[in-house]
C-alpha cells in the first residue's frame, strides 16, 4: 500500500482527477448497460446459475484493477482465485487448450505436463505478463506457505496496443495486488474493466464477460463457470443474427467493396473455465474443446494473429490431489458417457459470457485511438430482425 501511495502522490494532481473521473464515467456506463440475457438474449437450453458467473461455482473469486493513467494508458488486470486454501500444498486439476497459438501464455507447459494449477490465474496486456507473473510470484510468496520451492504462476494475456501503451509497462505490483486482494465470490464486473479495459471484439469495444449454466438435477446438478477477455476479430455472429454485415463492420470488407478502407481480423481471447464437476485433466481437455465451438458460433474463425487460449479447472474437493502423498490415490471421475451435457453447457456460457462482454462493454479512448461500444438500440434492432431475441417465449420447451 505504500508503494502505491508513492507511486501516487508521483502523479500530478490533474492526472489523478481525470484517472478519477474516467473511472466514475465508466463505471456508470457501465451499471447503464444490459447483460445480454437482461435484454432479451438468450442462449441455448440450460439455466444459467444464481449470478449467471464464473463465480456460481463454489470457491471461485474474481477480482480486477483498472488502470487509467493520462492520455495513453488504458488497461488493467483481472485476477481469478480459482479455489480456497494452499493451491501449491493442494492443487487443482486442469487443462489448457490451445485454438491459435500467437500469444504469451505464462505458465502453459506445466499445465499441460502436470495438468494441475498451483497459483491463481491472472488476465492482463500483452506486454504485461512478465511484471504480472513476478507480481503473482510474489503474493503467492506472501500468502501461501511454500517454502523454497519453485512456483508456477499462470498469467494469460491479450493486445490491447489499439489504445493502450502497453509499452510502458502499466501493470505492477500494486496493480496485481489491487486485483488479488479484491477477488470475491460474488457478481462479477464486465466490459471496460480489470483486463478487458482496452481491448475490443469484432472492431467494437470488448472487454470482460461471464457466464454459467447449471445441470439439472437428474444430470448431476453440476456448474460451468466461463469468463473470457475478448480481444478477437471475425464476422459477428449472434444467435444466428449476421450483425456483423447488418453493422457493415467486418473483415476483408475493404476488398469485397473497396469503397470501405477498414479490417477487423486478428485479435485474441482468454477463456477461463470452472466447473465443480469431479473432472481430470483428460476431461477437463475436452471440456476446453467445447468451449472453442462456443467462440466459434459468436464469429470467429481463429484468425492467424489470434492468441485463443481455454485453461479449465475442477474445483471439486475429491479430484484435488496433495502435491506430496507417498500412497497411490483414487481420484473420482465422471464417465466419458456422462460428459455431453457438461460440453453442451460450456459452449453455451463460453457464447453467453462473449455476449456479456461485447453487451457491457464502453466506449474507450486515448491519445492512441478509440474503440466504441456497439450502438444497443441498432444491435437490438438488429436481432429483434432476425428474432434472436426472447427465445424462452418463443421457442418450444419443457420448463
Amino acid at each position: 500500500m505504500c508503494n502505491r501511495l508513492a507511486r501516487l502522490f508521483a502523479i500530478p494532481i490533474g492526472v489523478i482527477l481525470l484517472t478519477l473521473a474516467l473511472s466514475q464515467l465508466t463505471l456508470a456506463q457501465n451499471n447503464e448497460r444490459p447483460r445480454a440475457r437482461d435484454a432479451g438474449l438468450v442462449v441455448g437450453i440450460f439455466d444459467p446459475g444464481p449470478l449467471n458467473a464464473i463465480t456460481d461455482v463454489p470457491g471461485v473469486l474474481v477480482g480486477h484493477e483498472t488502470v487509467i493513467r493520462g492520455d495513453d494508458i488504458r488497461t488493467g488486470v483481472t485476477a481469478i482465485i480459482p479455489a480456497p486454501g494452499n493451491l501449491y500444498e493442494s492443487p487443482i486439476p486442469a487443462s489448457l487448450q490451445v485454438g491459435n497459438g500467437y500469444g504469451k501464455l505464462i505458465g502453459a507447459t506445466q499445465i499441460r505436463e502436470l495438468g494441475e494449477i498451483e497459483t491463481p490465474i491472472l488476465l492482463t496486456c500483452t506486454l504485461c505478463v512478465w511484471s504480472a507473473a513476478n507480481a503473482l510470484k510474489e503474493w503467492v510468496y506472501e500468502t501461501m506457505d511454500v517454502g523454497e520451492n519453485t512456483i508456477n504462476p499462470v498469467v494469460g494475456e491479450t493486445n490491447d496496443g489499439r489504445v493502450n501503451n502497453m509499452w510502458a509497462d502499466p501493470v505492477q505490483r500494486a496493480e496485481v495486488y489491487a486485483a488479488l486482494n479484491n477477488a470475491n465470490s460474488g457478481p462479477v464486473q464486465e466490459g471496460s474493466v480489470g483486463a478487458g479495459t482496452g481491448t475490443q471484439a469484432f472492431g467494437w469495444k470488448g472487454g470482460i464477460g461471464t457466464a454459467s449454466r447449471q445441470l439439472p438435477q437428474a444430470i448431476g446438478s453440476y456448474t460451468v463457470g466461463v469468463l473470457v477477455q475478448t480481444n478477437y476479430g471475425g464476422i459477428m455472429s449472434i444467435n444466428g443474427a449476421p450483425v456483423g454485415r447488418e453493422l457493415n463492420n467486418y473483415p476483408y470488407r475493404f476488398l469485397l467493396a473497396p469503397e470501405d478502407d477498414g479490417d477487423q481480423d486478428d485479435g485474441s481471447i482468454m477463456i477461463v473455465i470452472a466447473t465443480d464437476a469431479p473432472l481430470t485433466p483428460r476431461n477437463l481437455d475436452r471440456l476446453g474443446m467445447r468451449a472453442i465451438m462456443g467462440l466459434g458460433r459468436t464469429g470467429s474463425y481463429a484468425s492467424n494473429g489470434s492468441g485463443d487460449y481455454v485453461i479449465s479447472f475442477s474445483t471439486h474437493p475429491d479430484v484435488r490431489k496433495p502435491r506430496f502423498y507417498a500412497e497411490p490415490l483414487l481420484t473420482p471421475e465422471l464417465s466419458n458417457g456422462s460428459m455431453s451435457a457438461l460440453f453442451a453447457a460450456v459452449a453455451e456460457a463460453t457464447e453467453e459470457a462473449i455476449y456479456n462482454a461485447i453487451f457491457k462493454a464502453t466506449s474507450i479512448s486515448s491519445s492512441r485511438g478509440e474503440l466504441n461500444a456497439v450502438p444497443l438500440d441498432e444491435l437490438l434492432d438488429i436481432l429483434r430482425e432476425y428474432r434472436a431475441l426472447n427465445w424462452n417465449d418463443s421457442l418450444p420447451h419443457s420448463r
